[in-house]
């Protein structure tokens, strides 16, 4: 047997022995999908939270600090979708009466040149979708029945990640090293240069998409409020959640703004928003992510829109969600344990020394300045 062939078979079934595991692991987070969701947000939740509850405990107890923390942002959560709310049913009698003359001037001007549709096409086209909704109302009424049952599913998941988030805060160091105690006695080190690598880089991310967010958001709502267009407060705030799906989630979330600026403002104003989604698009595709987020994140934008795509299909929205920061924390992981982090996620520690010793024997050093190596993964296991 030739020396290619040899090594061309050696490569093939490691490559199938780790296809296998990686269609293993997918299979098993498809059919626990909800419990994978709430752990990825309650990281979401403490790499957000974790910098102000080690504030806070430099002043009063851990646990107390970590109540603050998630209280106070629940507060601050519920206190926008109270706004939004209250701006909607402000602004609903006025909205009804501009959405009703907005659809008017939509029809005239189809039938102005260069559409020319026939009134009576447009008319019947109203007459058919009311017949649509009557015929199907039963229809419609189970699927809100069901998506009643989907908002139940939410909410139990928003409470399991609300629950993992305060652990994770609270003690997520010693359940770390716990974990790498488990490991076989070789591999802990490089499970925990690893692990601390991809931490790094997923904090960063989060940190960086929830700023990319909020500054897309107050952009939108600003010039959404100085051309007229209703519900500019809702509209902005979908724009900061669409946001957190990277290349796709701000045109569509801008689409929505540009129909309801056609239905309530007209062709013009609705072009307008057009143009501010390519705007916006061109802000964030080179002011703001590069600026921002290359610190964090050093991905090729073709590495991202794959990811964005391949999560989309495997998992819809969620997989749109968790596949740009899954693929660029298993990246730092690989360049940690290859010795090619790059100089701005290393501790200042590694900065001031040159590394001399394997990557598997220490681990990079924790806040207090002790290192996450061999000593830390021995101690005994903690809850």
């Amino acid at each position: 047997m030739s020396p290619a062939l040899r090594a061309a078979a050696a490569y093939s079934w490691r490559v199938l022995v780790v296809g296998a595991l990686v269609y293993a692991v997918f299979s098993i987070l498809g059919r626990f999908h909800e419990i994978a969701v709430a752990v990825f947000l309650g990281l979401v939740v403490t790499a957000m939270l974790r910098p102000t509850a080690d504030l806070l405990a430099r002043r009063m107890p851990r646990g107390i600090a970590v109540a603050v923390s998630l209280l106070g942002s629940i507060i601050v959560l519920l206190g926008v979708l109270a706004l939004v709310g209250e701006t909607v049913a402000g602004e609903r009698a006025v909205l009804q009466e501009e959405f009703g003359a907005g659809i008017g001037r939509i029809e005239h001007w189809l039938e102005q040149p260069p559409f020319r549709l026939n009134p009576e096409a447009l008319t019947d086209l109203q007459s058919r979708i009311g017949q649509f909704l009557s015929s199907h109302r039963s229809t419609l009424i189970s699927t809100a029945l069901s998506g009643a049952g989907r908002l139940v599913q939410v909410l139990t998941v928003l409470a399991l990640a609300l629950f993992c988030s305060v652990f994770f805060l609270q003690s997520g160091d010693r359940q770390w090293n716990w974990f790498c105690s488990q490991l076989p006695v070789g591999a802990r080190g490089r499970v925990a240069l690893a692990g601390r690598a991809g931490w790094r880089t997923f904090t960063g991310y989060t940190h960086g998409i929830v700023l990319v967010a909020a500054t897309n958001a107050i952009l939108v709502g600003v010039a959404l409020f100085a051309l007229g267009v209703p519900l500019a407060v809702p509209l902005a705030l979908l724009e900061f959640f669409a946001a957190f799906i990277p290349l796709i989630g701000s045109p569509i979330a801008l689409a929505v703004a540009a129909v309801v600026a056609l239905a309530s403002e007209g062709p013009v104003i609705a072009a307008v928003v057009v143009a501010l989604i390519v705007i916006i698009g061109q802000i964030e595709g080179h002011l703001l992510h590069p600026l921002v987020m290359s610190w964090a994140v050093r991905l090729h934008p073709v590495v991202v829109a794959l990811s964005v795509v391949g999560g989309a299909i495997a998992a819809g929205v969620v997989g749109a969600v968790v596949a740009v920061p899954l693929v660029s924390v298993l990246w730092a992981a690989r360049q940690a344990l290859r010795g090619e982090q790059p100089e701005t996620q290393k501790p200042r520690s590694w900065r001031k020394r040159k590394k001399k010793e394997p990557a598997g024997d220490e681990g990079p050093a924790d806040e207090a300045g002790n290192t996450s190596g061999m000593s830390k993964a021995r101690a005994t296991p903690e809850g």
